[in-house]
């Protein structure tokens, strides 16, 4: 495993960020652990095809009761803590079960990926850029059980920052197509053949897709 995580060292030092300044692989959880002011938890068990994340519980609970139980034992108690690791939500709940001497408020977890293609969606239905996109919330878990909700989002179309449920003007789309891409995995969307139109704007340097099934 040491020999493995010497790729990510190199990969780290090839970026050569200037707020590195080194890095410690490691397998002790001591090592890992000892006074850390942030953990990120980027990792969890790998999904196979055909399972859903919770699928996985069993197994995350496992590699979460150990990382949580260091947390405890080796960590600063201020330290803030991340959680990315499929179903985000759950396994960070685990984590700050098994490290009770943290507080609560220091244990984040993320839906990154659910955010942007929620987003993603909507930019492609109105034909605007994905940036123009704002305030999309993902409710529960990071799983097929999660809820994009746009009811606070807005849009901007040729300057102008209107409601994402007013631009879209369609109900059934929303409740219905949006909501399931959106909670989509990755083994779903892969079987879906997808075409798409490269544009590329090179007056702002960023380019957009238009993608069709």
């Amino acid at each position: 495993m040491l020999n493995v995580l010497q790729g990510v060292v190199m990969e780290i030092e090839d970026l050569s960020l200037p707020l590195v300044k080194g890095v410690v692989p490691t397998d002790n959880t001591e090592v890992a652990f000892k006074d850390v002011d942030v953990a990120l938890f980027v990792g969890a068990m790998p999904r196979k095809e055909g399972m859903e994340r919770k699928d996985l519980l069993n197994a995350n609970v496992k590699i979460f009761k150990a990382q949580g139980t260091a947390l405890d034992k080796y960590a600063k108690k201020s330290a803030k803590v991340l959680v990315v690791g499929n179903p985000a939500n759950t396994n960070c709940y685990i984590l700050a079960h098994y490290a009770p001497s943290i507080p609560r408020e220091n244990f984040t977890c993320l839906t990154r990926l659910d955010h942007n293609r929620a987003k993603a969606q909507i930019a492609a239905r109105l034909k605007v850029s994905s940036d123009a996109v704002k305030n999309v919330t993902i409710w529960g878990n990071h799983s097929s059980t999660q809820f994009p909700d746009v009811r606070s989002a807005t849009v901007t179309i040729d300057g102008k920052e209107v409601p994402v449920f007013d631009a879209v003007n369609d109900e059934k789309w929303l409740k219905n197509e949006f909501i399931s891409v959106s909670s989509m995995n990755n083994f779903s969307l892969k079987k879906h053949r997808i075409s798409f139109t490269l544009r590329i704007d090179r007056s702002k340097t960023w380019c957009s897709c238009d993608c069709s099934t």
